[in-house]
């Protein structure tokens, strides 16, 4: 417990300046940084009355931090072990934009394979961070099954990123120049058994999820998003979806090789963390068919990289870019500027956690009731790392 701001919540007595006088109105605890409901290492401050949130503050800082500092004393090459870690479920995202920043400043074209398998390793991500994100969001309202089903799956995911990569979670895979290797041979087999199993998880998940009615009563008028919010708090992806907005970085600025595939923005008009959950699913089988469609699109022979300087002695050539990319979370951008030398001179990472889980969250959950605050922050679906990078 803490002592409450005596001008925020002013007394209940005769003026005694006494912590108990107020503590049978207003109480203040934490939830998290360790706990099953919080997505990632936050905490949240909590101020209640009764069972019901009167004010909160977000905190982060409990995992890493501190990342963009960092990489103005790494040489290029050694920023991606770092640049993973901003974002753990999704960290391909920042690999692709980190890659992608370098080429476009130190004027490399890429090869028509590489950018195929950029693309698919993209969606692949996307899918995995959706399944761990539905394990997350059953399990803060209590469908601990579908979190044990979700997990397992994106652990067949995983494996796959195994196989093309060598590593389960941070891949360091999309470099300059192209991506580190080919794929296996029979991993587009592999790729497929695993699609086939992950829509056979979608549609029970849904059952389980989409069609409980205890769930509706406790997403549907949850945190609800205004059409007037989305500009107003920098609101992005399905969380901006889910209130009608048709914006995806894919469709509206296309990187790679997303304008030759086909594919519709996803959306609903509730606003609130059902219509959300709704959007996420429906993005998943989308991800699925995009899969598929990057498969059948993609060179079978070919190049999968460029020759590059020896990245322990790369110089880049002075200048700056701004580059963006759809996460699971939306909008995802990296600022990198160049001085010439073997060091980035400034690397500044838009990541969509930022307003999600401070301003928007802090702002939706007053009012919520405290065994709803889980479920809101898994609506909104936010990673602390982004936050205090």
């Amino acid at each position: 417990m803490f002592d409450l701001d005596r001008k925020k919540y002013p007394k209940i007595d005769d003026g005694k300046a006494n912590f108990e006088l107020y503590s049978h109105k207003y109480l203040k605890l934490w939830h998290g940084p360790q706990h099953p409901g919080v997505t990632g290492n936050m905490a949240l401050e909590l101020t209640v009355s009764g069972d019901e949130i009167i004010d909160l503050k977000t905190h982060v800082g409990y995992l890493h931090r501190g990342f963009e500092k960092l990489m103005e004393r790494r040489r290029f090459i050694q920023c991606f072990p770092i640049v993973c870690r901003i974002c753990v479920p999704e960290p391909d995202t920042n690999e692709y934009l980190f890659s992608a920043a370098i080429e476009e400043l130190a004027g490399i074209e890429i090869p028509e394979k590489a950018i195929w398998i950029r693309t698919l390793n993209l969606e692949m991500t996307r899918l995995a961070s959706y399944l761990m994100w539905v394990g997350g969001q059953a399990g803060a309202l209590g469908l601990g099954a579908v979190g044990q089903w979700a997990i397992a799956h994106r652990d067949y995911v995983l494996d796959l990123f195994e196989e093309m990569t060598g590593a389960r979670v941070y891949h360091m895979y999309m470099v300059p120049g192209g991506v580190r290797g080919d794929f296996p041979q029979g991993f587009v087999h592999r790729l497929e058994a695993v699609l086939q199993k992950c829509e056979k998880l979608i549609k029970d998940a849904k059952i389980v999820m989409l069609n409980n009615s205890v769930l509706q009563d406790r997403l549907v008028g949850l945190g609800i998003i205004t059409p007037e919010m989305i500009d107003k708090f920098g609101i992005v992806g399905p969380n901006a979806r889910g209130s009608g907005a048709k914006r995806d970085v894919r469709k509206d600025n296309p990187y790679l090789k997303y304008n030759e595939l086909d594919f519709e923005i996803v959306t609903e008009t509730d606003g609130d963390g059902f219509a959300r959950l709704k959007v996420r699913f429906r993005e998943m089988s989308q991800s699925i068919s995009l899969i598929r469609q990057i498969v059948s699109k993609m060179p079978k022979t070919g190049k999968f990289h460029v020759k590059t300087p020896n990245p322990l002695h790369w110089k880049i050539p002075v200048g700056e870019t701004y580059l963006k990319a759809e996460s699971t979370r939306g909008e995802y951008g990296f600022y990198v500027a160049t001085d010439g030398s073997g060091f980035p001179r400034k690397v500044t990472v838009r990541g969509p956690s930022y307003t999600h889980a401070v301003s928007l969250l802090e702002y939706l959950g007053v009012g919520v009731n405290i065994a709803d605050i889980a479920g809101l922050m898994g609506s909104l679906h936010t990673y602390p790392p982004e936050i205090e990078r």
